[in-house]
């Protein structure tokens, strides 16, 4: 049985399973309001307590703020302290001031009705614009005024969080995209992050429901048929990998797992990735209102996969693709 939570800091421990926010900023549904509150509500009951946005996924901070609101009001503060929230930074890459820095986390701290952000991630586009140093420096002294618990990043490659590191800037995180198809992280950042005692938050660990019994023993999907940004974005990511055909393999063996286990594809690949050295959480993300995977969530900490499925997996990438050599270190998609 793994363990549902993690010491991200001395002063954060988050669930091991987040609930990512992206599918608020559109492509994914329309988002009802009252809907989405109470599958906020319904996550939250059932121990799913971490969060994580952005302050570019559309509603998504002003949705904390008004779960904290009706939180408050139902269960009190002491409920409320529960609630974990991570939200991101995402300028565009330019001069960096104090002032930009300030105005972006004070807005970020309104929307969320918090006074303190648990953990703010900076993403940053063009690494040949080098202001992103300056942004970590403002937010350090953010960090040591208590607006911001912990410093973290989003899909920053090694080289460039070794950059940082050397800056003497304290960073507790980054998000990078790591699953059963993208084992990028493997080549360079986790040995990087052991170093230097970084924990990694993984997203993508199931495709954007790719990774499915919904999939399996399925001709391949039109563009038309995938019908959210997740689906679309990680379909093309499979492809790279190693094609339609290799991705069955995966899915039958996949599922010969989930059925010694009683639990779910989804489940295998979530507790897979939860396995891996420095990871601290998987970010899954919720369609709030429209469907929900809370039922299924659960089952991921109620078993461990053994040495023989393990072995079942890998003997079915070691077919794949390389993705490092394909695409390049964590990140390199967005640049």
């Amino acid at each position: 049985m793994n363990n549902k939570f993690y010491q991200l800091s001395p002063d954060l421990t988050i669930c091991r399973i987040v609930n990512g926010m992206w599918q608020v900023a559109g492509g994914h549904g329309y988002i009802d309001r009252e809907s989405a509150l109470a599958d906020m509500l319904r996550y939250h009951e059932a121990g799913f307590t971490t969060w994580d946005l952005a302050d570019i996924y559309g509603p998504a901070e002003d949705f904390i703020g008004k779960f904290r609101d009706r939180l408050l009001k139902l269960k009190g503060k002491e409920e409320l302290d529960k609630i974990k929230s991570f939200t991101k930074w995402v300028p565009q890459p330019s001069r960096i001031t104090r002032s930009m820095v300030n105005r972006a986390i004070e807005t970020s701290l309104s929307r969320m009705n918090v006074s303190s952000l648990d953990l703010l991630q900076l993403h940053w586009w063009d690494y040949n614009n080098p202001y992103y140093i300056d942004a970590l420096k403002y937010l350090s002294d953010l960090k040591d005024k208590a607006c911001i618990r912990q410093l973290g990043l989003t899909n920053f490659d090694t080289e460039h969080l070794q950059m940082i590191t050397d800056s003497d800037v304290q960073i507790a995180s980054n998000q990078v995209q790591y699953s059963i198809i993208d084992r990028r992280p493997e080549v360079k950042m986790i040995s990087f992050c052991k170093e230097h005692n970084i924990s990694l938050l993984a997203y993508g660990g199931i495709c954007g429901g790719l990774l499915s019994e919904r999939y399996m023993g399925k001709t391949e999907p039109s563009a038309v048929e995938l019908d959210t940004l997740s689906l679309r974005k990680y379909k093309k990511m499979i492809d790279t990998w190693g094609g339609w055909n290799l991705f069955q393999r995966l899915l039958l063996t996949l599922n010969n797992i989930a059925k010694k286990h009683n639990v779910s594809i989804a489940n295998v690949a979530t507790n897979y990735i939860l396995a891996k050295a420095t990871v601290a959480g998987v970010i899954i993300g919720v369609r709030l209102g429209i469907v929900n995977h809370i039922n299924d969530n659960v089952n991921v900490f109620n078993f461990k996969l053994d040495n023989s499925d393990h072995g079942s997996i890998d003997a079915v990438c070691k077919n794949a693709n390389n993705l490092f050599e394909v695409i390049g270190d964590c990140g390199e998609e967005y640049r």
